[in-house]
């Protein structure tokens, strides 16, 4: 046993020997060529490793997903660390929401509740709700009936079902606009570059029927028409009413309808960073003078006398 184990262990020896001999070989071969040769290997090395990355690019340039155009980044005014949205801004978009939006999206997350103290008062979103009819029921008869909504009521869905959605948009869903921000990459950019993207197809670009051009979209091909031109509504307030403000609004308000405790997290953050500066204070005060004479105190144990 023994002569095998030193037996594989001087095999494992001559090969690491060999090894190194055959490194230090080929150095000392490199070593011994001209400069030409040298600066041949280098410059050879160097178009190897340009042409691998040239390559490589080119192929991630031709990739499908690439076709795709990202919405560039807008100065929103609510992604400050402790910016609030613009409430007057949510009220617009709600406006352009109810007129524009509504005849093809559902907002069934939100109540008219939901409205009160961000871009309504408690009269205004109780008058909101009270413009739709709500079917409810039974009554004392057993038969369902129609009612104005209530602040308790949820906004109406365009269709009755997902069915009679594809069939009035050609087959396409449009999508519940709830949580539309959350859910695109890009976020609030996204939607507002897709509202506003809308453009001719370029050279070679062939759509079916129904279908629009958007760069911003993925493949480009979009089953939503453009909805947003100039003046084609007005808002109570007189704000001009062009296509980039109303799709800033309504890009706000459903920034809004996304995370509708956007306001009150970054209030609660501040609050909490208030606290925790006199909290902080008072422990380092509490550390600093307090413990300081448990800390620099000196224990010595003496043996008992007889």
């Amino acid at each position: 046993m023994a002569s095998v184990v030193g037996r594989f262990q001087k095999s494992r020896l001559l090969s690491f020997k060999n090894g190194f001999c055959l490194q230090k070989a080929q150095l000392s071969t490199f070593r011994n060529m001209s400069y030409g040769k040298k600066v041949l290997l280098a410059t050879t090395g160097v178009l190897t490793t340009g042409a691998a990355g040239v390559i490589y690019a080119l192929n991630e340039s031709v990739k499908a997903a690439e076709l795709e155009l990202h919405p560039p980044k807008y100065p929103w005014s609510h992604k400050g660390l402790f910016s609030s949205l613009d409430h007057a801004s949510i009220r617009r978009g709600y406006e352009v929401y109810k007129q524009v939006c509504a005849a093809c999206h559902s907002l069934k997350y939100i109540a008219y509740r939901n409205l009160i103290d961000v871009s309504h008062t408690e009269d205004e979103a109780r008058a909101e709700a009270e413009e739709i009819q709500v079917t409810d029921g039974p009554d004392d008869e057993g038969n369902m009936f129609q009612r104005p909504g209530k602040l308790s009521d949820y906004f109406p869905s365009p269709y009755p079902n997902d069915e009679a959605a594809r069939a009035a948009n050609n087959g396409a869903l449009p999508p519940d606009l709830s949580f539309i921000i959350g859910a695109r990459h890009g976020e609030e950019d996204y939607v507002f570059s897709i509202l506003t993207g809308y453009c001719d197809p370029p050279a070679g670009v062939q759509l079916r029927e129904g279908l629009y051009y958007n760069p911003y979209f993925p493949g480009g091909a979009i089953g939503m028409a453009q909805a947003l031109y100039n003046e084609v509504m007005e808002y109570s307030d007189g704000t001009p009413a062009t296509a980039s403000q109303m799709a800033k609004d309504v890009t706000t308000f459903l920034t809004w309808a996304f995370q509708p405790e956007h306001d009150i997290r970054k209030r609660m953050a501040i609050k909490f960073i208030m606290v925790s500066s006199l909290l902080i204070a008072v422990s380092f005060y509490y550390k600093r003078f307090k413990w300081s004479l448990l800390k620099s105190r000196k224990i010595v144990f003496r043996p008992p006398k007889n």
